[in-house]
């Protein structure tokens, strides 16, 4: 006997309209025809009308239907497992377009530690400012395309001399060794670079891992010193810059931090410098980028021209001396 051959099937790849896909929702959610209905506001017919024609389209059943109750097959409930995120996404998305039409918004990418550490601590005097002017931070260490994407502005954080043009440099840094007042006051004392061994040493975990983060490690303030042996108590690593200061904060040791990053909480008292006559330069610095669709727009303009006076600030309290009104090019 020749085995029968296999099944025919002509799988349609039109899209499905949402509308088929509400109504499904909905006799998923209440496993009934006419609660759903009320919900959509439609006739029971229509409703399931729309279900036939969403089966049809699909080629499988969706429900059961029983004399008195509708139960899911195993094919409708994978697909409502996957729809109903989907559709509850649109909608957000939906409502916030609606919410923010007609008003007027700056959007920003940066990465998180300089968010949290120096922008957002900052926003309060904006707000009260710029009433009108709606404010979206996205935190992400994900460089974000100006040109293709809906933010206005990134600040970034990079050498200078090879990457995106008209980035306007905000500040340099140094790092500078710090702690809590009563850290350095309960602990040993701390007089000469060698001393620091004494303590424990706040470090990225992932320092050694790129030129770029070599530049922040506590081994470079070592070498440039002359000690090369030195080895602390202790370590204490942390993914993020935020989270290095937030331990230098509490008292958990010694950070070798930023200082645009900290410089707030030097002037509060809140962090101390241990050792003022050893800060190490680094070639890194920060960066504001303008997209190129944003720069008009009067409300860019106004936070732009708010950002660039809260960096001169920071330049005064660090010490950095170069022109920011130069434009540069960064990674």
């Amino acid at each position: 006997m020749k085995p029968l051959p296999p099944p025919t099937t002509h799988l349609r790849t039109r899209p499905v309209s949402a509308g088929h896909w509400r109504a499904f929702l909905a006799v998923a959610r209440h496993l009934n025809f006419r609660a759903a209905a009320e919900e959509l506001a439609l006739t029971q017919s229509a409703v399931s009308r729309q279900i036939q024609a969403l089966e049809d389209e699909v080629g499988v059943p969706l429900f059961l239907r029983h004399t008195r109750a509708v139960e899911l097959t195993s094919a409708g409930g994978q697909l409502q497992r996957a729809v109903a995120p989907a559709l509850e996404r649109m909608d957000a998305a939906v409502r916030l377009v609606r919410q923010t039409a007609g008003r007027r918004s700056v959007a920003i990418t940066t990465w998180a530690s300089f968010a949290s550490t120096w922008l957002i601590p900052r926003m309060e005097e904006f707000q009260r400012d710029n009433p009108g002017i709606d404010i979206r931070i996205d935190a992400t260490d994900v460089p974000v395309d100006l040109e293709t994407s809906d933010v206005d502005l990134a600040l970034r954080y990079a050498l200078p001399g090879a990457g995106s043009r008209g980035a306007l440099r905000l500040f340099g840094e140094q790092l500078a060794v710090v702690g809590s007042p009563w850290l350095l006051k309960s602990g040993k004392p701390l007089r000469t670079p060698a001393d620091v061994a004494r303590f424990t040493l706040i470090e990225a975990g992932d320092a050694h891992r790129s030129q770029h983060l070599e530049w922040l490690s506590w081994r470079r303030w070592f070498d440039a010193r002359g000690l090369d042996k030195l080895q602390p108590e202790r370590w204490l690593y942390f993914n993020y810059a935020h989270q290095i200061v937030q331990a230098a904060l509490s008292g958990q040791g010694l950070a070798l931090a930023r200082m645009p990053l900290i410089a707030d909480a030097l002037a509060s008292g809140d962090l101390v410098e241990a050792l003022p006559g050893h800060r190490i330069d680094s070639p890194l610095a920060y960066w504001l980028l303008v997209g190129p669709r944003s720069s008009q727009r009067p409300e860019i303009k106004a936070f732009c021209a708010w950002l660039k006076a809260q960096a001169q600030a920071t330049r005064q309290a660090i010490g950095d001396v170069p022109d920011p009104d130069l434009n540069d090019v960064l990674d």
